[in-house]
């Protein structure tokens, strides 16, 4: 009985009808297509899964022999955010009630202690700060080489994925160079299903996919941020659009798709770098770099490039067939979380603009004094008084203005 079931729920899911086209059977797919090739066969991708393992202990092991003493040799420092004073009576109501208190339990907090509203204010940032990984310790996937030339510094800075996105953009490159649907996109649906599967072809995608599986894992040990959930869907789409368009050999256009997106990715790492080792002029030049280079492949290239061959070449060489729309809506679901990247780094770089260097990146996880206390004022009903210029101050100090760190 259980025996059935799986057989037609086997026979359900490869339903040739969903994935071939019109008169196209996996029988069709079966043999070889010549001496020493093939073509993309499901299992092929469960091999991504022992990659993504592998990738990710070799992140571990780039993080702490190298990554670590470079930042130290850089000269960050294993220091975190100010830690909370110890408070029995705060401590429980961080632990157990909420970590964000509204304005009625500042004060009645401020009553029970007899402090100052703005001092358990200040504690409730600091105890939740103090959770949050060290410079150091959001450094350690960074990995730092400085060449000093006898008139400057040059900063080379690469990371974990920063080395990643360029090797693999790269490799991408020079294999898409010589292959004939890199010039000419309607050669990714000529002879289609029937196009064989190279080895360079497959270790590119293999790879591919168990890199993103691998950041799909760290993203639940790494640090949380604003854009987890777009970040979530993010990943599911590019690892269903790899796995997807492998076992239905649209391996072609899906080159192109990677390529694409490995384009932008290593600048902003980059940004990150010289933020980190507070070279401003470099991060500002590298951010504004990498938000062109974005907003050109991915509102630009992507669309007219990318979709408009998945779209409109692919209807008319082959045909519409129900993979085939869910395929394009994948595509389209990334060009969605292009559009809203894309305006997060507008406004970012506006800000940079407007102030002089990159400002803040949307996604911070320590919070600043100004924030906190912005906020706290509005729920506390002018509470807490501003300084002369309007901006709120703790300790003689502004919220700089300076690029938090993010990762």
């Amino acid at each position: 009985m259980a025996a059935a079931a799986a057989a037609a729920l086997r026979a359900w899911f490869w339903n040739e009808r969903f994935w071939l086209p019109h008169n196209v059977t996996w029988a069709d797919l079966a043999g070889e297509p010549g001496p020493g090739l093939q073509y993309p066969r499901a299992g092929h991708v469960l091999s991504a899964f022992p990659l993504a393992l592998g990738i990710f202990a070799v992140r571990l092991l780039f993080e702490r022999f190298i990554a670590k003493p470079c930042a130290i040799n850089l000269g960050i420092q294993d220091s975190g955010p100010h830690r909370a004073q110890p408070n029995a009576i705060l401590e429980k109501v961080f632990t157990s009630i909420t970590k964000s208190p509204d304005g009625r339990r500042l004060e009645g907090l401020s009553k029970q202690l007899d402090w100052d509203v703005r001092k358990i204010q200040r504690w409730f940032r600091h105890r939740r700060n103090q959770d949050k990984p060290t410079t150091l310790t959001k450094f350690l996937t960074f990995f730092i080489l400085i060449l000093p030339p006898v008139w400057f510094c040059l900063l080379k800075a690469t990371r974990w994925r920063f080395t990643f996105y360029l090797c693999i953009f790269f490799y991408g490159i020079r294999f898409l160079w010589t292959a004939p649907w890199f010039w000419d996109t309607r050669q990714c649906w000529y002879n289609y299903p029937f196009q064989p599967l190279t080895s360079r072809l497959y270790y590119y995608y293999i790879l591919e996919l168990a890199f993103y599986w691998s950041l799909m894992f760290s993203q639940f040990t790494d640090i949380k941020r604003k854009d987890f959930l777009i970040m979530f869907v993010h990943h599911l789409a590019t690892i269903g659009l790899i796995t997807f368009s492998y076992m239905n050999n649209m391996v072609r256009v899906g080159t192109l798709v990677l390529c694409l997106h490995d384009a932008s990715d290593f600048l902003l790492e980059a940004a990150k770098l010289a933020n980190y080792a507070k070279y401003q002029r470099l991060c500002d030049a590298f951010f504004m770099l990498f938000g062109v280079v974005f907003i050109v492949t991915r509102l630009g290239i992507y669309p007219f490039w990318i979709l408009n061959t998945t779209l409109f070449e692919s209807w008319e060489l082959i045909g519409p067939y129900p993979s085939w729309w869910l395929f394009n809506g994948l595509l389209v679901t990334l060009q969605i979380l292009h559009v809203i990247w894309s305006y997060l780094i507008i406004r970012t770089a506006y800000k940079a603009l407007v102030r002089g260097k990159v400002s803040k990146d949307d996604r911070s996880d320590v919070e600043s004094s100004s924030e906190e206390e912005e906020v706290t004022s509005n729920s506390t009903k002018g509470v807490f008084s501003t300084s002369s210029n309007g901006s709120n101050c703790i300790n003689g100090h502004v919220a700089g203005g300076q690029w938090t760190e993010d990762e």
